[in-house]
């Protein structure tokens, strides 16, 4: 797969007005020709050290029917959105214009070069804050130097078709914060529900567990949890991965899941993988 790490490096041919130089940070052309765009790579003269530099070689990367133009701006910070795009183009290599007119170019997408990092989240209520913050961060390229991807595990707690369910927020009709529970009713809830049912002197409702981070089956992951004292990043039940509060805010969770990224990369380099 080739794609350049920054839009910067790329180069879109549109006149000669320095003859055969480029730009120092040029390292891919694109140029729109007769048989269609076409995408080279750029050897530049490594004596020159000005900021126009002399090509001694091209090499063409792909042409022509090979080469897909996206129709219309996006994102170029979020790469793994672009990688995804690119596969679907049906072509060899796809050309992104981005929202401020800078230019990239994707060839040979390869989504298994993303790590890709399992959400684990819960509804109701009908927005799941983790799942739906982190699509929303996605989206707007925030983790596009990450290198990462998303898989995300959101779990409908109505299925459980409890009696009693956590909290009124969600829209449930019967929830624990506000109503009794009766003897041997079922309970959706996690140990947080399993406290306040100690403390209010039911001993015979049966608990169905509801909590994000109880789910885990796959690393490396970030999870959703009421309880604070498990916030941070670390192995849980030997699964490595991150959890934040249930209100966790948007810079609380981007950050998370860099120290997930970076952890889970250094955490590989130890093991020698």
């Amino acid at each position: 797969m080739i794609f350049p790490p920054h839009c910067k490096e790329v180069g879109f041919v549109t006149g000669k007005p320095c003859g055969e130089r480029v730009y120092f940070l040029t390292r891919y052309m694109i140029r729109d020709g007769p048989a269609g765009y076409e995408i080279l790579e750029v050897d530049q003269d490594p004596a020159d050290r000005g900021m126009m530099r002399r090509v001694p070689a091209l090499r063409t990367i792909a042409a022509g029917k090979d080469v897909a133009m996206h129709p219309s701006p996006v994102n170029l910070h979020d790469r793994a959105g672009l990688m995804r795009l690119a596969r679907d183009s049906g072509r060899r290599c796809t050309i992104f214009r981005g929202l401020d007119e800078h230019t990239t170019f994707v060839c040979d997408p390869d989504p298994a070069a993303l790590l890709a990092i399992h959400v684990h989240d819960i509804v109701p209520p009908p927005r799941p804050h983790l799942s739906a913050t982190l699509r929303e961060l996605e989206r707007d390229g925030l983790f596009g130097e990450l290198g990462i991807t998303f898989v995300h595990h959101v779990r409908d707690i109505r299925e459980i078709g409890a009696d009693v369910y956590p909290c009124r927020a969600a829209g449930f009709t019967r929830t624990l914060d506000s109503d009794p529970v009766g003897k041997g009713e079922v309970v959706a809830g996690c140990m947080t529900g399993a406290e306040i049912l100690k403390e209010c002197g039911v001993k015979d409702a049966v608990l169905r567990e509801t909590c994000p981070l109880e789910s885990i089956q796959e690393e490396p992951f970030i999870a959703r949890c009421c309880r604070s004292e498990r916030e941070g990043v670390r192995m849980y039940r030997g699964k490595f991965g991150g959890v934040v509060h249930w209100g966790a805010t948007p810079w609380t969770i981007a950050e998370t899941v860099k120290k997930v990224a970076t952890g889970w990369r250094e955490h590989a380099r130890d093991r020698g993988n």
